[in-house]
């Protein structure tokens, strides 16, 4: 039987063993006669599940006792309207942001109907082929925070520093694509958010990390259940929370640490990486645009260079079991994404498939 390997952007593929437990807990999880999904989120057997969940996140990425971790709904686009909401206290503050991509070209027309958008950079007239250069950077003093998606889903960019704000500005960082793939210092960032789909477990769970001094600044009409403060001071249980997802994503957690925990995930994702860049530079029959440097290790979008030829392409990989290897709408062209669960068999056979579709 041919092997099956999922290179979606999103929903994406999660860890065969996850989905293995989840099936066998599906109709009685743990003894408690119930599926999770039947389940009271103010029971014992939920909150033991969340709590879990929540300890073990804190634990992979090092988050320091002074931030909370919220899981939240709505996806990591409602957090371009949620983050300024919390944050911004007027609509007379500047956000700043570095337009890396499509992701957060998005994010800053979402900010703008909060505040005044200060784009302290692009790479937009560049095709988003790379991330500009700090000393080029126009950060407004005072401003309410500095936006950056530090990788870019559709582009393929990938920030793999962490940037010096002005006068103690707070770092906002859309992780949604690669967190849990790489340490980060947490500690930089007054927030972290990121959509589940990517690395964490199923569409319609957000996770928001966020420090402590920035909660009970919410604007007047922030609605409620998107008040920072309020969820936080509930336990991501203001109102009823995605509970199935909290539950595959804390499936996920327990996996990585199995695995090694975040810096195991570098070692491997480096190595994934490597390759398949290898296999794309190796001539010119395909093409990745953006600049060594900046290429993310996550999403990595490629053309052929004779564009008559990607139906072949596509229909060729459906056969060998290489699934779901078309860009996104907007740009075209293809596009693998490898996260934590891909394992290097499966970026070994995308491999050896580019070679053979190539004649190399």
């Amino acid at each position: 039987m041919t092997n099956i390997y999922n290179f979606s952007a999103g929903p994406a593929v999660l860890p065969k063993e996850v989905l293995a437990q989840a099936a066998a807990e599906m109709l009685d999880w743990n003894g408690s006669g119930m599926s999770v999904m039947e389940m009271s989120h103010r029971g014992p057997e939920f909150i033991s599940i969340y709590r879990a969940a929540e300890r073990d996140l804190r634990e992979l990425l090092a988050v320091p006792d002074n931030y909370k971790i919220l899981f939240m709904q709505g996806g990591g686009l409602s957090q371009n309207a949620v983050i300024p909401m919390n944050l911004v206290g007027g609509a007379d503050s500047t956000i700043d942001f570095v337009q890396t991509g499509s992701w957060s070209g998005k994010s800053i027309k979402e900010a703008a109907r909060y505040a005044r958008v200060n784009v302290a950079a692009s790479a937009k007239d560049n095709g988003y082929t790379f991330v500009p250069p700090q000393s080029e950077w126009k950060l407004t003093p005072g401003a309410a925070y500095l936006h950056l998606c530090t990788n870019e889903t559709i582009d393929g960019v990938e920030i793999d520093f962490v940037p010096t704000a002005q006068g103690g500005t707070t770092l906002v960082a859309d992780m949604s694509s690669h967190i849990l793939s790489r340490p980060v210092d947490v500690s930089k960032y007054g927030v972290i958010f990121g959509g589940a789909q990517k690395n964490i477990g199923p569409a319609g769970v957000t996770v928001v990390i966020v420090r402590e001094d920035l909660l009970g600044k919410a604007l007047p009409f922030c609605p409620s259940a998107f008040d920072f403060k309020n969820v936080a001071d509930n336990e991501s249980m203001y109102n009823t929370p995605p509970t199935y997802g909290i539950y595959i994503a804390g499936l996920v957690f327990q996996w990585l640490k199995r695995q090694g925990g975040v810096a195991e995930m570098e070692r491997r994702n480096k190595e994934k990486a490597a390759l398949l860049y290898a296999a794309l530079d190796a001539d010119d029959f395909y093409q990745n645009r953006v600049l060594p440097p900046y290429r993310s290790r996550m999403n990595v979008p490629f053309y052929l260079r004779d564009e008559s030829k990607n139906e072949a392409f596509l229909a060729g990989a459906k056969a060998r079991g290489l699934l779901q290897l078309k860009g996104h709408k907007s740009v075209g062209g293809m596009r693998a994404s490898i996260y934590n669960a891909m394992p290097i068999e499966g970026v070994q056979a995308l491999v050896d498939y580019l070679n053979e579709f190539a004649g190399r």
